[in-house]
């Protein structure tokens, strides 16, 4: 049986792309690469304009301090190293590069002939902060801090393949075509825990990759396949944590304070990658998808492709679009230019014209208790969303508004439209706002 939580909604899936192979986007002539595409610092850049570096090559770190190391995903010529909105719109160093169309590659990225059982959780670690992997699920955050905050607090780890964001197969074809990279990944970060347990977890939506999953573990006792029942917001840490374990995550705690960790399967692969190669997070596939795109698909795009040339590859657009989303519509981030690039988190491009973009008058709360019912954090968001209007944030916090992971489940199902996360979020900046002052 399926195992899934309390709460959630049914979203229209649009799993538009599911049955489509992975496609290889040619780099295009130039690429723009944020020096910051992870949760903490800024790097900052190793090169200078002018220089010739090479595919992969490190072109951004910090000594010291949480952050990810960046790479060019082409070979090429530094053309400038300039100030950009990123997709959450603050300004972030990028490095532009004009390749030269030999996609020569670095000299480090080769096969090695590593043992994993005769290498150190440190060199572990080491070895996927020197590929730059950071949560490629969207959160981003730098994947080996992660590893070195779980050594010795964990016994169990998860492998979120759930996708339960619409449109979204990204990392449905990733599952499908490599799934040993992601078995693959998941022992190597069992080995760096140094535990016995890991569960691969899919929703049921995706039997094909349950079952290639399962015939590639069904002799292995420390690695199971667990079938998630499909609702959103499945992918949710907390939401995996309790399907899978029975375990509820408090507020304000980290899954390593009830003895798990969670990695996306993209972000398992690429650690596989690393381990394996030495190859840096450079590209990552992405679902192009929306009413305005003529051909949509899952590409893998080289880090640092303009949404632009995204588009133009999958043939241009055959609506006028009025949303263009980076991520998913549920928790993505509208975007404002078509210029911008594709970072180590960004799962996919998303264009809807005017007639889906589903854009409502709302009205008042009629109190039906819907969103309360859907909330997966068990919370009141009528409430922290009425006193976010009035602008009470204290009453907001009162009725748990830091508690809200912005699943955006409660706007989704309310009869009257009310945008009841933007609320929340307002209500949290000016409870963050607040606790700085």
């Amino acid at each position: 049986m399926a195992k899934t939580f309390r709460g959630g909604v049914h979203v229209e899936e649009h799993k538009n792309t599911e049955r489509m192979r992975t496609v290889r986007m040619p780099a295009p002539h130039t690429v723009s690469i944020p020096l910051s595409q992870h949760i903490g610092a800024p790097v900052q850049p190793l090169v200078a304009v002018g220089d010739r570096v090479l595919r992969g090559q490190c072109i951004g770190d910090l000594a010291e301090g949480l952050c990810a190391p960046v790479h060019s995903s082409v070979s090429g010529t530094v053309k400038a190293i300039e100030m950009k909105p990123s997709a959450r719109g603050i300004p972030v160093q990028h490095i532009v590069i004009e390749n030269d169309g030999e996609d020569e590659l670095c000299p480090s990225i080769a096969p090695k002939e590593r043992s994993l059982a005769e290498t150190a959780p440190e060199q572990i670690v080491k070895i996927v902060r020197d590929a730059g992997v950071a949560g490629m699920g969207g959160a981003t955050f730098p994947t080996h801090a992660k590893i070195a905050s779980a050594i010795g607090r964990v016994n169990t780890i998860i492998v979120n393949g759930a996708e339960c964001e619409p449109y979204i197969t990204a990392n449905h074809r990733l599952m499908q075509e490599h799934p040993e990279a992601v078995v693959g990944g998941a022992r190597v970060l069992m080995h760096a825990l140094g535990l016995s347990k890991a569960i691969l977890a899919v929703e049921d939506n995706k039997p094909s990759v349950i079952q290639i999953f399962k015939g590639l573990t069904w002799d292995m006792d420390d690695i199971s396949v667990a079938a998630l029942k499909t609702k959103y917001p499945q992918g949710d840490e907390r939401q995996l944590i309790y399907a899978l374990t029975g375990k509820e995550l408090p507020v304000g705690k980290l899954p390593a304070d009830v003895g798990c960790v969670i990695f996306n399967a993209e972000t398992v692969s690429s650690i596989y990658r690393a381990f394996n190669t030495d190859q840096p997070v450079i590209e990552r596939i992405v679902t192009v998808d929306g009413d305005c795109v003529r051909t949509p698909q899952n590409l893998s795009v080289p880090i640092g492709t303009s949404y632009r040339d995204v588009i133009e590859f999958c043939g241009g657009l055959v609506k006028t679009p009025r949303r263009l989303i980076s991520g998913g519509p549920m928790m993505g981030a509208a975007q404002w230019d078509v210029d911008g690039v594709v970072t180590k988190g960004t799962s996919a491009i998303l264009l809807f014209s005017e007639e889906q973009s589903y854009s409502y008058e709302h009205g008042s709360c009629i109190h039906c208790g819907r969103c309360v019912k859907g909330c997966p954090m068990h919370l009141m968001p009528n409430y922290i969303a009425a006193y976010a209007r009035r602008r009470d944030y204290e009453s907001a916090e009162l009725y748990g508004a830091k508690g809200c992971v912005e699943c955006g489940s409660c706007s989704y199902v309310c009869p009257a439209h009310v945008p009841i996360v933007q609320y929340v979020r307002v209500a949290k900046t000016a409870l963050a706002a607040k606790q700085k002052e």
